[in-house]
Parts: structure tokens; C-alpha cells; sequence
């Protein structure tokens, strides 16, 4: 499949002048009608996004009982995991059954840049983020890189997964040796690296008190088996999965709204739409640097201060690299997607 092409800002303008006129000229349906006066409300309380379907969300009270309410127009960002206040109707109109009033300030918010919406949040008030990789589809490092990137950038703990391992005689020696170097990469800079099948169950046990007493989410190319995880820790929610598309090796998405769930030991889980790619287009050079942490040491030190850390003479990171301070395959990777920022820096002006 072809990779879509990033809107102009023309382009963009024009969208939301089309969207915004449909939306004046639209008549409203008897759902868009329910009008909630104060009188007709309880008292503010609060509560969790479980889940988000438009302009309505699925809240969980105190209490764990869930309620789909409209949102005040005031809101103008709502994910799954924010914490709101929120009034119960007295009557239920239209299966809708209260408002959401005020969104609490987040604790963290997981984004990812979308070409129509700009950098769009995908999760609030998250502690750890799994990035699941496997051995079928292909281990892929430099997908793995780009979400440590983007879980540096908000502060939140990344935890590595190589899921499906009981693939792993399916694939050649070479193949192991590269993931297994790959991985004690992370390890020597500092990342947690967890195991887990669904198959044969092992490492579910050690997934599942990773997971206690913190709000999780689970991130990963499609097909790498995130859903298969979702339905091994939490049996009886029966999330529905498919299988790797046998033409193309590429997963096939099987999660279509994010949804938050409640472990019975503890700890809550965030299930996510999948993302083939995770794009970094929305971020600076300086912040995709940060991101790879085991080149704090070395940053500001280049010879050039417009180093762009590809053939520059005098790189820092280039003569650590040589010099074995730091991976080469990870460097590589940075470069690639400092390239790829320029790529699209390149293709805006064009079109613009």
C-alpha cells in the first residue's frame, strides 16, 4: 500500500472550512438534539474514559458502573484514560445517559501526528508503555526505535516485548542472532526486555505483574499479536484478532476503538487501535535526539553546531560510534529518521 501523502496546509485549511460548514448546515439528528438542562442533571462526580465514540464517551464512575454521555462543547480533546467530572441525567434520552462537564489536567498523553488532525493524543494518564515487536511479521528494530522516541519525548516508561516466541525455530539461525544482538541492545542501555507467547503462555505470568498497579499500553505494528496478549491476560473480554495476511506478511488491525480494562489483581490496561507506522514528523532533530538516551554524553560536543550527524566531519556521534561508545546500528537508525524528517520537511514546501 502506498503511503499517504501529508496534506499542505492549503489543503488542510480547506478540510476544516468544508467540515466546519457541514457541520452548520447539518440537520441535527434526534441524538444531536438531546439538550441536557441543569435542572434535568445530578451532581458533578467523577469519573474515567473508558472509551471514546465520536462526539460521545463511555464513563466509569466511582462506583465501576459505565455511562454513555454527551460531551459539553467546551471539551475540545477527550481520550481514553482521561479522568472528567461528570453529571448523571435524570432520564435517559436517546441511550445517552449524562454529560461530560470538565476534563482533569493529564498526567502524561501518548500522540502520534496525523496528516488531517495534526498531532492527534491517542491515550491520557498512562505509566508504561509495552512496545510489542515479534518474530513474525519480521523483527523490526527501527519501529521499536521510533516508539522509544516518542516514550522518551512524554516521560513515560517504555517496557520492550518480543512477543511470539514460540515462533522462534521457525526462523534461521541468523535471524535469532540478530534479534537476540538487537535486544541485548536495549538491555546495555537500560530498557526492560519481557518475552511473552499467547500460544504456549509463557512469560504471561511476568507480562501480568509487570502490568499491576500501573495504567499500561500496548503499541506495536499491526499483527504483531497486541490483541492476542489482550485475550491471553484477559480471557473472559474475548477481544476479536486476526491472523497475518498471508499475502502481504503485514498484521491486519483488529482493534477498531481504544477501550481502557480493569486486571483483577491490579493495574489497567489501555488497548489501542494498531499503527503500521509511527511517524516522528511533528518532531525536531534536537528532540529525536533525546530520544535515543545513550547519546545525552555526547550531544552538543560536535564540531559544527548545525551538525546533522550523517558524513558531518567532527561528529560526536559518529566518533562514538567508531570508538564503540554507542551502537552503530542504533546511530543508523537515528539517521534514518532524521532523514525521514527531512523528507517531509522537503515535501510541505513543495506543495505549499
Amino acid at each position: 500500500m502506498a503511503k499517504a501523502k501529508k496534506l499542505t496546509k492549503g489543503q488542510q485549511r480547506r478540510i476544516r472550512a468544508n467540515h466546519d460548514k457541514k457541520l452548520q448546515s447539518k440537520t441535527p439528528s434526534k441524538k444531536d438534539k438531546v439538550q441536557w438542562q441543569d435542572d434535568d442533571l445530578g451532581a458533578a462526580q467523577s469519573g474515567v474514559i473508558v472509551s471514546r465514540f465520536g462526539q460521545h464517551a463511555d464513563v466509569e464512575c466511582t462506583q465501576g458502573n459505565i455511562y454513555r454521555c454527551n460531551l459539553r462543547r467546551s471539551i475540545t480533546s477527550l481520550v481514553c484514560g482521561d479522568k472528567v467530572l461528570w453529571r448523571l441525567g435524570k432520564e435517559t434520552q436517546h441511550s445517552i445517559t449524562g454529560v461530560i462537564e470538565a476534563v482533569h489536567e493529564r498526567g502524561s498523553v501518548l500522540s502520534r501526528p496525523d496528516v488531517y488532525d495534526g498531532v492527534k493524543p491517542i491515550a491520557a494518564n498512562i505509566s508504561q508503555i509495552l512496545i510489542v515487536s515479534s518474530v513474525l511479521p519480521a523483527f523490526n528494530s527501527d519501529i521499536i526505535d521510533r516508539y522509544l522516541v516518542a516514550a522518551e519525548q512524554t516521560g513515560i516508561t517504555p517496557v520492550i516485548v518480543l512477543n511470539k516466541i514460540d515462533l522462534l525455530d521457525s526462523i534461521s539461525q541468523e535471524e535469532q542472532n540478530a534479534i537476540t544482538e538487537q535486544l541485548n541492545i536495549y538491555r546495555d542501555i537500560g530498557y526492560q526486555i519481557l518475552f511473552a507467547s499467547s500460544q504456549s503462555r509463557d512469560g504471561i505470568s511476568e507480562l501480568r505483574e509487570q502490568l499491576a498497579e500501573h495504567t499500561s499500553i500496548f503499541v506495536g505494528q499491526s499483527g504483531v499479536g497486541k490483541s492476542t496478549l489482550v485475550n491471553a491476560l484477559m480471557p473472559n473480554l474475548g477481544v476479536l484478532t486476526q491472523e497475518v495476511s498471508q499475502n502481504s506478511g503485514l498484521g491486519q488491525h483488529t482493534t477498531t476503538v481504544a477501550r481502557l480494562y480493569h486486571f483483577s489483581e491490579g493495574g489497567d490496561l489501555i488497548d489501542s487501535p494498531g499503527i503500521r507506522e509511527f511517524g516522528l514528523w511533528h518532531l525536531t532533530p534536537e528532540q529525536v535526539c533525546n530520544g535515543f538516551i545513550e547519546f545525552e554524553p555526547y550531544i552538543g560536543l560536535c564540531k559544527f553546531r548545525d551538525c546533522k550527524h550523517q558524513a558531518d566531519p567532527g561528529c560526536a556521534l559518529i566518533a562514538a560510534s567508531t570508538e564503540q561508545k554507542i551502537s552503530d546500528k542504533r546511530l543508523a537508525s537515528f539517521q534514518r529518521i532524521l532523514a525521514s524528517l527531512d523528507e517531509n520537511k522537503l515535501t510541505s514546501r513543495f506543495n505549499d
